[in-house]
């Protein structure tokens, strides 16, 4: 019991702040006996590997049981994926109803404008699991079609292994409760399957997501306005958010000025020479 109660101490503790390890670092294990808090910060987390490609001709099974290569959801729009086990108890419901949540704000559509692509990382779970998973986020993100958008895969240990190694997701097993323990977070891969963005914790800002699914897509999704809010916004990988980038905003307020002041000096010379016309002359 004590063991469990240090274990929830430190995964409450691990969703307040970036998870975050040293590339150096193994990228995945999967430890057996039981965990202590000390066993969690040392194995649990994330190692970001930003622009690395991912495995795409590694091989699972979908919601239906068939045979499928990862490269099947990249090529045409941008992947949020979701290291998850369907039968967590806890924490993989919170990320997934997390990223659930804020892409039913986000104005981009699952399956037109981008896929999300939940793996799990627990080679014994099944396709049958997966289907019941996928069915309740569809339902729950309530867009027409969108079921072309969400896809639940499952896989042995060793496709697991590749794709926790190549995005640097660390987990942990605690034989003692039967558990994994593991980071919390998604991320956002480009098209042509390479990392791009980590966003950490269990609740993912609607403007995070946008601006990374549009960064991620190279400018093909989204609008005008998200183009100049990336310049105005800068990603940041130790926290997985996008903050304010002030030099950037005080460029663009700097041009914004000088093109007000220029456009008022041109409205101002039009009248002054409207005003200096001769007045036509009267007939008769």
């Amino acid at each position: 019991m004590r063991t469990h109660l240090h274990l929830g101490i430190v995964l409450g503790l691990a969703l307040a702040m970036p998870h975050a390890v040293r590339a150096d670092q193994p990228s995945d294990t999967a430890k057996r006996g039981p965990a202590t808090p000390a066993d969690v910060i040392r194995e649990v987390g994330f190692a970001q590997n930003l622009d690395a490609p991912l495995p795409l001709d590694a091989t699972f099974r979908d919601e239906t049981g068939r045979v499928v290569e990862l490269r099947e959801y990249f090529g045409k729009r941008p992947v949020v994926l979701a290291l998850v086990y369907y039968d967590c108890p806890m924490l993989c419901t919170m990320i997934l109803n997390g990223l659930t949540s804020s892409l039913k704000v986000v104005n981009l559509d699952a399956g037109t404008d981008f896929d999300v692509v939940a793996v799990s990382f627990d080679p014994r779970e099944t396709a049958e699991l997966a289907l019941a998973k996928r069915a309740e986020y569809v339902k729950e993100y309530g867009r027409p079609g969108s079921e072309r958008g969400w896809h639940f895969l499952t896989g042995d240990e060793g496709s697991i292994r590749r794709l926790t190694q190549a995005v640097g997701f660390k987990y942990y097993w605690d034989e003692e409760s039967k558990q994994f323990a593991h980071a919390s977070g998604v991320m956002v891969a480009t098209a042509e399957g390479k990392l791009s963005k980590y966003l950490y914790g269990i609740e993912y800002a609607p403007r995070d997501l946008r601006l990374g699914l549009v960064e991620a897509s190279a400018g093909r999704i989204g609008s005008p306005v998200d183009r100049m809010l990336l310049y105005c916004y800068h990603y940041d990988p130790v926290t997985g958010k996008y903050s304010l980038a002030v030099m950037n905003l005080m460029r663009l307020l700097g041009l914004s000025t000088a093109a007000g002041i220029v456009l008022f000096i041109v409205v101002m010379l039009r009248r002054e020479r409207r005003g200096a016309l001769p007045s036509s002359p009267a007939i008769g």
